[in-house]
């Protein structure tokens, strides 16, 4: 394979995450939607649950198989994924939207200073400094602000944005060992519904009504979709990159709540979406020479 061509596979690769970033953004239009009857623990059994139905019907319809020869690193991305999606929905219940998705999103941040370690890997300097234009860009989008009551879930959100760069990571090393996207986003929803289930049967539950079926299909299919082709994003592609793509999830998010909310943008939130594509930009044009 030319060296040209395989630039030009990085790049398509790393563009699964824009698909990744439409249907997380779908997600969480119908997450708000539901927070109004369902807590942060049904949401994550229901999230994963819908998905682990769709992903395994697919598996059965086309014969694909389930087995691996890697089974521990899948449990180690599925554990810790779990985990930071939990520590995710928490913040979200506890912290003002804006402060939970920019927490959250300093996962490329982490796993930028974290690949060298990992995968043995050296960042191109570029690709640091878009992902950081980008971060800077999610802060002016979203102008978080933290309240000293606020700290505990604050720490929370922080340390989802922390595994989930940890997580990324494992998602690379899992496309790298050969393991397909669905089995991957299998094992992950698998054990987020365990999970879920468990969590649930500590708490209180809503009852369910036919009227709620749609919008919890809805979270489990988009979610699920979401992760399909972020894990083939991370296989195919350059895992900077991607990382520093999956900041158009907050552009998305912004346009759906104009749409949607009527929510307006000032003028330097524009120029934080301004900034935000620019990063996406410079991360593709800098794919590392692999």
């Amino acid at each position: 394979m030319s060296y040209f061509r395989r630039i030009n596979q990085l790049k398509l690769g790393s563009l699964w995450m824009l698909v990744a970033a439409f249907f997380f953004s779908i997600m969480g239009v119908l997450v708000k939607i539901g927070s109004h009857k369902f807590s942060s623990p049904e949401l994550v059994f229901y999230r994963s649950f819908f998905g682990l139905v769709f992903i395994f019907a697919i598996t059965r319809a086309r014969g694909l198989s389930l087995a691996t020869p890697i089974m521990g690193k899948h449990m180690q991305r599925s554990i810790l994924g779990f985990i930071s999606l939990v520590l995710f929905f928490y913040a979200i219940g506890k912290l003002p939207l804006a402060t939970a998705v920019t927490l959250n999103y300093t996962s490329p941040l982490f796993m930028a200073s974290l690949l060298p370690f990992m995968l043995h890997e050296r960042p191109k300097k570029i690709l640091i400094m878009a992902i950081v234009i980008g971060f800077i860009g999610v802060i002016l989008l979203l102008k978080p602000s933290l309240h000293i009551d606020e700290l505990i879930a604050g720490g929370a959100g922080l340390l989802s944005g922390i595994l989930a760069g940890i997580v990324y990571i494992h998602v690379a090393q899992l496309g790298r060992a050969g393991e397909p996207d669905w089995r991957t986003v299998f094992y992950f929803t698998l054990v987020c519904t365990i999970g879920g289930a468990l969590w649930m049967l500590l708490h209180d539950f809503s009852w369910l009504a036919w009227r709620d079926l749609p919008l919890l299909l809805g979270i489990g299919i988009s979610a699920t979709i979401a992760q399909l082709a972020l894990t083939r994003a991370y296989r195919t592609g350059s895992p900077l990159v991607v990382g520093s793509l999956a900041y158009t999830t907050v552009v998305l998010a912004s346009i759906f709540g104009i749409i949607l909310w009527g929510e307006t943008l000032s003028l330097d939130r524009w120029l934080a979406v301004g900034l935000i594509i620019l990063s996406g930009i410079i991360s593709v044009r800098a794919t590392p020479k692999l």
